[in-house]
Order: structure tokens, then C-alpha cells, then sequence
């Protein structure tokens, strides 16, 4: 107890999520649980975000491709593309998220993208990074799959331009992002966004905020009363 406060000493956690740069259920995901985490910490919880990657297209060539043949491709007509669009736009305003379908030129690969996430958590700036790539595809419709744009979407969240640079002209992180994406997909994953405690899958998607507080707080005090 905070002799000062008189309120419980915030007890600390963890949440691994694992998600897509180009997952739009990710970005209202993580909407969702900026709202949630001030629910947890009135309750003295307070969790520590980490973010993993998952590729929603492995085999996407590195290039990305046009988007709109991409998803006729996928869906069977610009139809029923834009209809999916439709509905995931009315679900992220609900959250205040604008997405801007009509600016997304290019499908990207997202392995560059994870690699930056990764480079991001090992400076401290990983939920900025997060944040500013989604904001730059889903609002912007920047071609996140692009160094030159990653380098700069990066720089903006506070990570150094130079070393974005020098990491994606190499190949350093990949083999992580590439082994952590393939673990998810080894361990029976094949949907995101996905919250996980200590090793333990919560749930997958974008529920509601009310709903993810109470789901955390469950998790967290039954993986503490077996660790004690």
C-alpha cells in the first residue's frame, strides 16, 4: 500500500501481442486496449506491451503487389472487397481510427516492417513504432513495405534513421521475425491480433475493451496464484 496514496501498489505483467502491420483488426485491437489498460490499472494491474509478428500473407513476394488485384484475387470480385472494406472502416471509426482504403495502393510484405517492430522494442520506442506504421498504411496508405518509407515512419517515432537503414540493408532481425512468425504458425495460430500471458493464449480479435480488462485481470491472477 502508498502510505502517500493509500491506493494498492500497482502489481506488474506482461502482454505479448501478436499481430500484423497490415491487420486493420490489429489497429483496432490495439485501440481497444488503450482502453483497457487504464480499466487494469484502477484495479493496481499494470502491464508491460510487447509486440511479436505474424504474417497474414507469408507468401507475398517481396515486392508487395497492387492492391487492388490482390484482393480481387482473394475475395473474387472488387465487389466483395470493398464491401469487407466498408464494414472494417465502420468498426474502426467506432474507435476513432479514420482508415483510408482509397489511398492504399500496395499489398506490402511485412517482413521489413517486423524487423523495425523488433529493432523498435530493443530502443524502448516499440508501441510508437507500432503505432506511427499503422497510421501510415491504414491512414496515409503509405507503402510500408518500402525501406526508404520505414525509415522514415521510424525516425518520426523515435527510433534512429540511421541504424533502420543500416539494419535493413542486412539481413539483422530477420531470422527472428521470420522464427517468431513461424512459431505462432506452429503453434496452431492463424488469426490476429492475438493476446498472450506468460505463454498462455488469452483470445484472438478485437474485442471490446470492458471485455479485454476483464479477460487480463482473470489471466493475471490465476497465472500468479500458480507461480506463488
Amino acid at each position: 500500500m502508498d502510505p502517500q496514496t493509500s491506493q494498492p501498489t500497482a502489481q506488474k505483467g506482461r502482454l505479448d501481442i501478436i499481430s500484423d502491420a497490415i491487420c486493420p483488426w490489429c489497429y483496432i485491437g490495439k485501440r481497444q486496449l488503450e482502453r483497457a489498460l487504464p480499466i487494469l490499472a484502477k484495479d493496481g494491474l499494470d502491464f508491460e506491451v510487447h509486440w511479436h509478428p505474424f504474417q497474414l500473407n507469408p507468401d507475398m513476394p517481396a515486392q508487395g503487389v497492387e492492391r487492388s488485384e490482390y484482393r480481387r484475387a482473394k475475395f473474387g470480385s472488387a465487389e466483395r472487397s470493398r464491401q469487407l472494406d466498408a464494414q472494417v472502416a465502420e468498426a474502426a471509426a467506432k474507435v476513432g481510427l479514420e482508415i483510408r482504403h482509397d489511398l492504399m495502393r500496395r499489398t506490402p510484405n511485412t517482413v521489413a516492417a517486423h524487423r523495425v517492430i523488433w529493432l523498435a522494442d530493443r530502443h524502448g520506442v516499440q508501441n510508437a513504432v507500432v503505432e506511427a506504421l499503422f497510421r501510415a498504411y491504414f491512414t496515409e496508405g503509405r507503402d510500408i513495405g518500402d525501406p526508404a518509407a520505414l525509415v522514415e515512419i521510424a525516425a518520426g517515432a523515435g527510433l534512429d534513421p540511421d541504424a533502420v537503414t543500416a539494419m535493413l540493408a542486412g539481413d539483422e532481425g530477420r531470422r527472428e521475425v521470420l522464427g517468431e512468425d513461424q512459431m505462432a504458425r506452429g503453434a496452431g495460430l492463424n488469426g490476429v491480433p492475438t493476446f498472450t500471458m506468460s505463454g498462455h493464449v488469452l483470445f484472438s480479435g478485437a474485442v471490446p475493451a470492458d471485455t479485454m480488462a476483464e479477460a487480463f485481470g482473470k489471466a493475471w491472477r490465476i497465472l500468479s496464484n500458480r507461480a506463488a
